[in-house]
């Protein structure tokens, strides 16, 4: 078998329906890599808050954060792989500015270490660690590193709202993916991003070909991965837009191990399978 490139989504297809990762994914996954196969995590989470699965899963290879604007080796900064892709920072003032005139409850402004809001206290929420406090952001405040997103959360009724309003201002200087769930909201990036550019920048460094590429995922923003991918799967839980794009659906969903036992399937691990 050729060597193959495995980009997993976390929420919704690697991690259960509690934010969990179960022993069965972290030993197959562990297993598939022993195979000589590569295993990234593509994931539109910032990395502070996907920094304990990728410890977990302890696979020491490449992540992909914030849908694609970032992709790193935690812990080696000088790997010739990475990219990383920054708003301007005079534009991210000025839509804080201009989020005070849409229906937006809360706005975050996001880098690789830094988080800026326009509330000091923020609902709690999954994705984002509750040891780490927001920094007040203004019009006039000092940006003390570029900013790779800005995520804007509000009902998700009015999300269209929203994101027609802020595309006439801005036109096609950006990119805007939203996202449902229990803390639906529209995530503002450089143009051009998706996680379908992170895993063809990795299939390259790794000289891995494009049909040798299996992607999973469950939700809108996995969808150009998913038809980049040689192999795209979706997630028996997922979106039926992706279903409809995938070459394949997992039997089983994320609560039900769903990408474990697919790959189980896919690579044959006749052990983990008896086990499972």
């Amino acid at each position: 078998m050729e060597k193959k490139l495995i980009a997993i989504d976390l929420d919704g297809t690697t991690l259960n329906n509690n934010s969990e990762l179960t022993q069965e994914t972290i030993d197959t996954l562990h297993a598939v890599k022993n195979l000589g196969h590569e295993v990234a995590i593509v994931t539109g989470r910032p990395y502070r808050n996907s920094k304990q699965y990728y410890d977990q899963l302890n696979l020491g290879g490449p992540i992909a954060n914030f849908n694609g604007a970032l992709c790193h080796i935690p812990g080696m900064p000088d790997w010739d792989g990475k990219y990383h892709i920054t708003l301007d920072s005079e534009f991210v003032l000025d839509l804080v500015a201009f989020n005070k005139t849409l229906p937006v409850d809360y706005l975050m402004v996001e880098g690789t270490e830094l988080v800026y809001s326009d509330m000091e206290e923020l609902p709690e929420c999954p994705y984002y660690p509750k040891d780490q406090k927001p920094i007040v952001i203004g019009k006039n405040t000092k940006l003390k590193e570029q900013p790779t997103a800005v995520a804007l959360f509000s009902d998700i009724e009015k999300q269209p709202e929203i994101k027609s309003k802020i595309l006439d201002r801005y036109d096609n200087d950006i990119e805007i993916r939203t996202w449902g769930g229990s803390f639906p909201c529209l995530e503002v990036i450089s143009p051009g991003i998706h996680k379908a550019k992170a895993i063809e920048h990795l299939s390259r460094y790794f000289g891995i070909k494009q049909e040798n590429i299996l992607a999973f995922g469950d939700e809108n923003n996995d969808l150009e991965m998913i038809e980049y991918a040689g192999h795209g799967v979706a997630m028996k839980n997922g979106i039926d837009e992706l279903k409809n794009i995938a070459n394949a659906i997992t039997p089983f969903t994320n609560d039900e191990n769903g990408l474990a036992k697919y790959l189980q399937d896919y690579f044959q691990l006749s052990e983990l399978k008896a086990n499972a």
